[in-house]
C-alpha cells in the first residue's frame, strides 16, 4: 500500500529551508523523510540527516555527493531534486513527493504485472537507467523498494549509494553496496559495480514484477549469493519478448549484458506493440517512454487526507483512549465504567505502537469527558478525521471475501465475546477495509465493560497475529473495536496495530513500558538489517559474526544432532551482520514457523550472546564501532519482525 503520512513527533521541525513540514513519511539510517508543503502548496519529500550522521565528515561528504549526482541525472522516470542544503547544520534534499506504493508493495499485496503495465514499467525503469547512466553515475541500488508505481508512471527512487563514474565519488573501502538477491555476480566476486550491475538488478527487478518470485530465491545472504553467482534465474511464466531481454540483463558476464539505452529502445517498441501504437522513426526514446506511459499507465490515485490537514492538528494512529470512572470505581470497582473515543484530542502512541491511555480523570475531569459522550457526533460528520479509523471508514468496510478474511473469525479463538451460547445477546461482526488496512470488530447487544474491551482488544489482536502468520500477504495492519451498543450510539473504543504491538499487551499499567529486551532509547530498522545483510567484507566484523553465531547455535542445540528437528539451527537459517551507518549489530533467524515461545526462548539467547559479543569487542578494540544489536526474526516472503535490542552497556551481568 503507498505511503502514508504519519504524524509528526515531539521535536520534529516546523519548517526545513522553505518547507513546512505536516508529518513524517518514514525514517532509515540516514535520517528522517518529512511531508512537507511549499509555499506554492507542492506536496514535497524532504530528507532530513540525523544529527550523528551530520557531525561525521565521511558522511556529509558522501551526502553532499548524493546531492551532486541526483542534480546531474535528469530523464524518464526519475524524481527530480528542488532543493537541497548540504552546509546546514542538519542537511536536508528535496524532491517532488512521489505517491503510490513500491513495486515490492504492489506485487505482495496485488500479484505480479501484467500487460501494459508490466511493459511501461520494464521500458520506464530502463529508460530512467539510460538516463543515469548517460550522466556518468550507477545507481546501485536498483530493486523493487526503489520503484514507485504512481499514478503518472513507474518512479525510480533512491540514489543514496550511487556511485559517479568520473572519479569524485566518496565510498567507505572494503563495504559491499547493494540489497542481497539484487547485487550482481561481479560485485560479489570482486566488489565491482557500474552500469552493467544496474542492469543485472533491472532484469531481476522485472522478472520479479511479471512473476511475483524473487528470481534468486530467499534465504541466508550467502545461499542467495551462491545462486546469483552460479545458479539460474527463476523466470518461469514471463512473457517471451520480455523474457528474451530479461535473459540478456541476467548474463553472468558484464560484457555480455546489453546496455540501458538497448534496453529501453527495445522496451519501447514492445511497449508500442503492446498498446498497437507505432513508434515515429525520429521520435526519441524518452520521449516515446514518457508518451506511452501518460497514454497508458492505469495506476489508480489514492490521495492521502493528511495532505490537507492543518499543521499541528494531525492525530497519531494510536487512538488515545480515556477510563471514566464513577465513584463505585474510586473505591476499587469497575461497575459503571465506560471507555469513550476522546473526539479530536491529540493522541499519542507506546512504544509498543498500541494505544496510550490517560490517568484515571478528576471529578473535573470526569465532568468534561461525560460532556464530549454526550457530544460525540453521529458516523459520517465533520468531526470525523479521514485520517484515522473512524465510524465512517467503519460504514465502508465490507464483510470477508478472501480465505484469510473468512479465517479470521475462527482465529480470534472461543474468548467469551465470542461464544453464542454464553452471550446469546451480544453479537459481533468482522468487516474489512482494505485500502486503509484495517479490521473492524463491531460488538452489540451489551455495553462493553473496560474489562471486556480489554479482552476482545486482547483476542483480536492475538487472532490476527496468528492469522499473518498462515497468510504471509494479510494486507492488515490495523484493528479497530467499534461498541454499537453503547447509550449514546456507536463508538470507537478500541485501535491499535496488531504488528507493531507484539506482546497484544492491553493493560492500562503496563501499555506504555518496552517489552522485555527492547531498548526505550532506540530502535532497530529495517534499513539498517537491509544493509546488515550485505556480505561484509571487513575481516573483524566476519570473525564476531562467526564466534557469535557459533556460540549461540552450540548454546541452542546442546546435544541434539537431529537435523529434521523443527527448532534445528545452523548457517543456513541464521545469521549475523552489521549495519556501519547505524552502528548495530543485527542477528536475525529464518524460522517462520516457530511458535511465539520458542521464538521468546531463542531471542533472548541470541540477545544475550549478542550483547555480550559487543561489549567484550569494544572493550578489547578503541576501533570497533558497534555498541548496539537488535534480533529479529525473517521469513521467505522477506519480512521481518524486530523481537530484542539493546546495548553493550546493558548486558546481563
Amino acid at each position: 500500500m503507498p505511503t502514508r503520512v504519519h504524524p509528526a513527533r515531539p521535536g520534529d521541525p516546523a519548517r526545513i529551508g522553505p518547507y513546512r513540514i505536516i508529518g513524517r513519511l518514514g525514517s532509515g539510517g540516514m535520517g528522517t523523510v518529512h511531508a512537507a508543503l511549499d509555499p506554492q502548496g507542492l506536496r514535497v519529500a524532504v530528507k532530513l540527516i540525523h544529527p550523528a550522521q551530520a557531525d561525521d565528515d565521511e558522511f556529509r561528504a558522501r551526502f553532499r555527493r548524493e546531492v551532486e549526482v541526483t542534480r546531474r541525472v535528469a530523464g524518464p522516470c526519475l524524481v527530480p531534486l528542488l532543493a537541497a542544503d548540504t552546509d546546514a547544520a542538519a542537511p536536508w534534499l528535496a524532491t517532488e513527493y512521489i505517491p503510490g506504493p513500491t513495486l515490492g508493495q504492489y506485487v505482495t499485496v496485488d500479484g505480479p504485472l501484467g500487460g501494459a503495465r508490466l511493459y511501461a514499467l520494464a521500458a520506464g525503469t530502463a529508460a530512467a537507467l539510460a538516463a543515469v547512466h548517460a550522466a556518468g553515475v550507477a545507481h546501485r541500488d536498483v530493486k523493487p523498494a526503489n520503484v514507485i508505481l504512481a499514478p503518472c508512471g513507474p518512479r525510480v527512487l533512491d540514489f543514496g549509494i550511487a556511485h559517479a563514474l568520473d572519479g569524485t565519488s566518496v565510498t567507505r573501502t572494503g563495504v559491499m553496496t547493494g540489497t542481497t538477491g539484487w547485487i550482481s555476480p561481479e560485485a560479489y566476486r570482486t566488489g565491482m559495480t557500474g552500469p552493467a550491475g544496474d542492469v543485472f538488478a533491472w532484469g531481476a527487478l522485472i522478472a520479479y514484477a511479471a512473476t511475483g518470485r524473487l528470481p534468486f530465491g530467499t534465504g541466508a545472504p550467502d545461499a542467495v549469493a551462491y545462486r546469483v553467482i552460479s545458479g539460474e534465474p527463476d523466470t518461469t511464466g514471463m512473457p517471451d519478448d520480455l523474457l528474451a531481454l530479461v535473459t540478456s540483463a541476467l548474463a553472468k558476464v558484464p560484457d555480455d549484458r546489453p546496455s540501458a539505452a538497448v534496453l529501453a529502445e527495445k522496451c519501447t517498441a514492445l511497449f508500442a506493440g503492446q498498446t498497437t501504437q507505432a513508434l515515429h522513426p525520429a521520435t526519441d526514446i524518452p520521449t516515446a517512454v514518457n508518451d506511452l506511459v501518460t497514454a497508458q499507465w492505469d495506476m489508480p490515485v489514492l490521495d492521502d487526507p493528511a495532505w490537507r490537514a492543518p499543521a499541528g492538528r494531525r492525530k497519531g494512529r494510536g487512538r488515545t483512549i480515556a477510563v471514566v470512572v464513577g465513584a463505585a470505581a474510586l473505591s476499587g470497582a469497575l461497575a459503571g465504567g465506560l471507555l469513550f473515543e476522546t473526539g479530536n484530542s491529540p493522541g499519542t502512541k507506546s512504544s509498543t505502537g498500541g494505544p496510550a491511555f490517560l490517568p484515571s480523570p478528576t471529578a473535573d475531569a470526569t465532568n468534561s469527558a461525560q460532556s464530549a459522550v454526550r457530544s460525540h457526533s453521529p458516523a459520517g460528520t465533520a468531526t470525523d478525521d479521514p485520517g484515522e479509523a473512524s465510524l465512517t471508514a467503519w460504514k465502508e468496510s465490507r464483510p470477508a471475501r478472501t480465505p484469510a478474511e473468512n479465517d479470521a473469525f475462527g482465529a480470534m479463538g472461543t474468548g467469551a465475546w465470542l461464544d453464542p451460547v454464553a452471550y446469546p445477546h451480544f453479537n459481533r461482526a468482522i468487516t474489512f477495509h482494505r485500502r486503509r488496512g484495517e479490521v473492524y470488530v463491531a460488538t452489540s447487544g451489551q455495553e462493553l465493560s473496560p474489562v471486556a474491551v480489554q479482552e476482545v482488544a486482547s483476542t483480536v489482536c492475538l487472532g490476527l497475529r496468528d492469522l499473518a502468520k498462515s497468510y504471509p500477504d494479510f494486507p492488515y495492519d490495523d484493528y479497530i473495536v467499534v461498541d454499537t451498543a453503547r447509550e449514546e450510539g456507536p463508538g470507537i473504543v478500541w485501535e491499535d496495530d496488531f504488528r507493531t504491538n507484539t506482546s497484544c499487551d492491553t493493560s492500562v499499567q503496563n501499555r506504555s513500558a518496552p517489552a522485555a529486551g527492547q531498548d526505550p532509547d532506540w530502535q532497530p530498522t529495517r534499513s539498517g538489517l537491509e544493509q546488515a545483510q550485505i556480505p561484509s567484507t571487513d575481516k573483524d566484523e566476519i570473525r564476531v559474526a562467526g564466534q557469535t553465531v557459533d556460540s549461540i547455535i552450540s548454546e541452542w542445540q546442546g546435544n541434539s544432532r537431529i537435523i529434521s528437528d523443527p527448532n534445528w539451527l545452523d548457517n543456513g537459517n541464521m545469521s549475523i551482520g552489521f549495519a556501519r551507518d547505524e552502528a548495530v549489530m543485527y542477528v536475525w533467524a529464518d524460522k517462520p514457523a516457530w511458535d511465539e515461545a520458542t521464538r521468546d526462548r531463542w531471542a533472548a539467547l541470541a540477545a544475550d550472546t549478542a550483547c555480550q559479543a559487543v561489549l567484550t569487542e569494544s572493550r578489547a578494540r578503541k576501533e570497533w564501532r558497534y555498541a548496539q544489536y537488535a534480533v529479529t526474526l525473517v521469513d521467505d516472503a522477506g519480512s521481518s519482525r524486530f523481537l530484542r535490542w539493546g546495548s553493550a552497556g546493558n548486558c546481563a551481568a
